[in-house]
């Protein structure tokens, strides 16, 4: 987006004369034209004020330009809500433990198609509009693609005019910011919230109370509560969701916790006992301080089940209240009409005490029996599988559930014990699989989990998967007993990205050629005509401004990466991008341990043999968890190799190493547009969908990968000719553990080369025997190389060696990244919502008038 604004700058004719009166400071808050929008900045830099007067720096100019946008969005986010609250549809409720959002000014004023009014506004203020975004910091939401989905998801609920919500957490200090030190990866605490966000309207009548621990009261009747333990207040930040050229504007409520005054003890204060006073306040705070909170202790484990639960109740409080709400409007208040005005989604795993709160709420508050309850809740519930990865799909030990929640426990082990008996008095054939299908494990009696993604299955209506290939594992193997109970509950729901961002605004020296050879730009909303780009693929005069396009992002990552780095690279290099978050199954280890054999192989060739060498910049980036150590290892690895490399007087000109520190949206809006090759080379059957390969298959870049997730499809799309392919596939990998297991894997001898040259110290001195060690031996814990690197190595080395022949025709290659972005039609997140709206959700087009 950054690109997009610093295009449309230089475009502009200057407006602002030194000589000319500054604009008065008036508001204008449905401010359209220049001069208005010039005036509703003044005003709110005036009247607005969050610093000093007699100062408009950067910073004090990107606040009152977003509060200025805000009012608009503010307007329509009202219409949108009246008109929803009047027409009264079935809305879609997003549940969801990550957004990664990116800058909000740059996407609202191009989904709101007001980038030159503000670029013009703000150079009649003295200021430029590129220089100005740069001061946002990206919301620390999230992590990676769950967050990054979600937030391409609410873009495309809102271009669409579906009637939809997000739901989050606000988190102050998000997962960390990432420094790179010569110890290898540092974790911060992010400061997006260190002043305030412009972006975010508190819903001061908007709380509800969140309760833990406490126990459950049995009544005369039977009936049930839940009384006692801490209580906590859930108060709404709203944050708005523009649709891109539509009056839509919907809404990402997050919550944040609160404690009350009451919960203030003054006497223990004048006591000194200040710690004892504030307890609960301090408790309050922890719930949002942190995404993903270490959970190797007992606290950790219980803060991390009070944020997931936090969610849950607060989300599912709110939207009971607005049916209420509504229902009270249009007559009697009816809860089996719940389902036909309500569908919750659930992403991923980390939501899904969303299922006995909600049973809870319809029991013990509004007096429903179980059945009547159960039946609301099976139909309003749908589930989004994100991975096959056990460690990820989520168990919860029994004994911390009946601590923190001991009425979901109660419900939780109902659901449990009526699942057990539907199978033996349906499925008779199927009483021995019962033990791996019910929701409690009790495999280990002394210490018996929750499976969350057992409950999410026998709970939902529908479960979908993110890709074909991974919807087809969940079905066959993970979820296959369950097909064979309920064989129409599984559906795919392959992945997208919103072509606004990742296109339209991040590139639109590419988007605008597009818009030319296309002769329209309604590819933006309609994306499935990219295809019309296939019949000028060949064309010379396309190949000329679209290598032009490409050179103008490379330049410009070229200048971000010297910033950030300090590293110089040459924009004639073939620009060889990884970016995601580093996890043993993604393999950037296998990316590094090719460059480092590059990096050998070029170290033993003549002047001359070298002179025929593609040269390649190879950038590496993102956050590995900050106690997962052998991800870590892999960081510190890739600096190391890149220290010694760039420095080469030899080699540098022909191999560059780079790692690009502290990967978000922002900085992915400068890689993905540099981009040429993209490495997907996550081991078969391993990624569920993955979403940066479709951003970088979009802007033309040429993707290295496995048969794995969305490759697959991506593949089928582009063309196979246009895509290169390497590695096992998913139905060989467990053979091939199988063989590793037995001794039979003979290691290719560059693989051997590449972990012996990292072992004889050429690139520092630091101990990697560990992380090598993983990927030797034939079995055990962290060895025998279970993400089969070295299986797929020498394949991989073949991959990169077309690649390398690939890139030296630059016909070819032109050719070939034309079709790669006229193929990526099908993984528009506009694409994947129309489905999730008609086949899941049953929700419709609710446009403002």
């Amino acid at each position: 987006m950054f690109i997009y604004l610093k295009f449309m700058a230089s475009t502009r004719k200057e407006t602002h004369a030194a000589d000319e009166t500054p604009p008065s400071a008036v508001g204008y808050p449905l401010a359209e034209k220049t001069s208005e929008i010039a005036a509703n900045i003044a005003y709110h830099a005036h009247y607005t004020p969050h610093f000093s007067p007699l100062k408009f720096d950067l910073e004090q100019a990107y606040y009152a330009a977003a509060e200025s946008v805000r009012d608009l969005l503010i307007q329509r986010w009202d219409e949108t809500y009246v008109h929803f609250h009047k027409a009264d549809p079935k809305q879609t409720y997003y549940l969801s433990m990550e957004y990664l959002q990116g800058r909000a000014l740059t996407n609202a004023i191009g989904n709101l198609d007001l980038v030159q009014g503000y670029a013009d506004a703000l150079n009649q203020l003295g200021h430029k509009l590129e220089e100005i975004v740069e001061q946002e910091k990206d919301a620390a939401l999230g992590n990676g693609g769950l967050g990054r989905l979600a937030s391409c998801f609410l873009d495309s609920m809102a271009t669409l005019n579906l009637p939809a919500w997000g739901y989050g957490l606000r988190y102050r200090y998000g997962l960390f910011k990432q420094r790179i030190s010569k110890e290898g990866q540092e974790e911060v605490a992010e400061d997006w919230l260190e002043k305030f966000s412009p972006w975010e309207i508190v819903r001061h009548d908007v709380t509800f109370p969140v309760i833990f621990f406490g126990h459950v009261e049995v009544s005369p009747d039977g009936s049930r509560q839940w009384v006692g333990g801490e209580v906590l207040q859930a108060l709404a930040y709203d944050v708005p969701i523009p649709g891109y050229k539509t009056k839509n504007t919907i809404s990402l409520r997050l919550w944040e916790a609160k404690a009350t005054a009451d919960d203030f003890n003054l006497f223990q204060f004048n006591d000194g006992q200040y710690e004892s006073a504030a307890q609960l306040h301090s408790k309050a705070q922890q719930i949002c301080a942190v995404l993903y909170p270490g959970d190797a202790t007992e606290n950790g484990k219980i803060l991390r089940l009070k944020q997931q639960f936090f969610l849950c109740s607060a989300s599912l409080q709110d939207i009971i209240a607005r049916f209420k709400e509504r229902r009270n409007g249009v007559g009697s208040l009816q809860w089996s009409e719940f389902p036909s005005k309500v569908a919750v989604q659930l992403n991923d795993t980390h939501p899904t005490l969303a299922i006995p709160e909600l049973m809870r709420l319809l029991m013990d508050g509004e007096g429903l029996g179980w059945d009547e309850a159960w039946d609301v809740t099976t139909k309003t519930v749908a589930y989004t599988n994100h991975t096959v990865l056990p460690e990820a799909l989520e168990k919860w030990p029994k004994a911390i559930l009946a601590k923190l929640l001991p009425r979901h426990l109660e419900i939780i082990e109902e659901i449990d014990k009526r699942f057990m008996a539907l199978i033996h008095s349906t499925r008779t054939d199927m009483e021995d699989k019962l033990s791996n299908m019910r929701i409690l494990d009790n495999s280990n009696p002394q210490k018996p989990v929750i499976r969350m993604a057992n409950l999410c299955v026998v709970s939902s209506h529908t479960v979908n998967g993110v890709a074909q290939l991974h919807s087809d594992i969940l079905k066959s193997e993970l979820f296959a007993d369950y097909v064979s109970v309920w064989p129409t509950k599984f559906q795919n729901k392959t992945n997208g990205i919103t072509p606004r961002r990742w296109l339209r605004f991040c590139s639109p020296e590419l988007s605008n050629i597009i818009t030319k050879w296309l002769k329209t730009d309604e590819w933006i909303t309609n994306l499935d005509l990219l295809c019309g780009l296939r019949q000028f693929a060949d064309d010379e005069a396309l190949h000329e401004e679209w290598a032009s396009a490409k050179m103008a992002n490379k330049s410009r990552l070229a200048q971000y990466v010297l910033q950030v780095t300090g590293v110089s690279i040459d924009p004639n290099s073939l620009f060889d991008i990884q970016v995601k978050r580093i996890h043993e199954y993604k393999r950037q280890l296998l990316n590094i341990l090719g460059a480092v054999y590059r990096y050998k192989n070029l170290k033993e060739m003549s002047i001359e043999e070298r002179k025929k060498v593609t040269p390649r910049t190879v950038m590496i980036g993102g956050k590995a968890f900050a106690t997962y150590t052998n991800a870590k290892r892999i960081v510190k690895l890739v600096n190391d190799v890149g220290a010694v490399v760039n420095n080469d007087p030899e080699i540098s000109k022909y191999l560059k190493v780079v790692f690009i520190p502290n990967y978000n949206v922002s900085v992915a809006e400068k890689l993905i547009p540099g981009s040429e090759l993209s490495q997907q080379t996550s081991t078969a059957g391993m990624e569920a969908s993955g979403t940066g390969n479709m951003k970088f298959s979009l802007n033309g870049c040429l993707i290295i990968g496995t048969l794995d997730g969305a490759n697959v499809e991506i593949r089928e799309e582009i063309g196979e000719e246009n895509f290169f392919l390497f590695g096992a596939r998913a139905d060989e990998v467990p053979k091939l553990r199988k063989e590793r297991e037995l001794g039979q894997f003979k290691p290719d001898p560059r693989f051997e080369e590449a972990k012996q040259f990292i072992r004889s110290g050429a690139f520092g001195s630091y101990d990697y025997n560990p992380l090598l060690d993983s990927l030797e031996g034939n079995s055990g814990y962290g060895r025998g190389d279970y993400f089969l690197v070295g299986h797929d190595f020498p394949s991989y080395m073949d991959a990169q060696a077309q690649v390398d022949e690939a890139y030296k025709d630059k016909r070819r290659w032109l050719k070939m990244s034309i079709m790669s972005t006229a193929g990526s039609g099908k993984f528009s997140s506009d694409r994947t919502i129309s489905q999730y709206a008609k086949e899941i959700w049953d929700i419709k087009a609710c446009p403002v008038p």
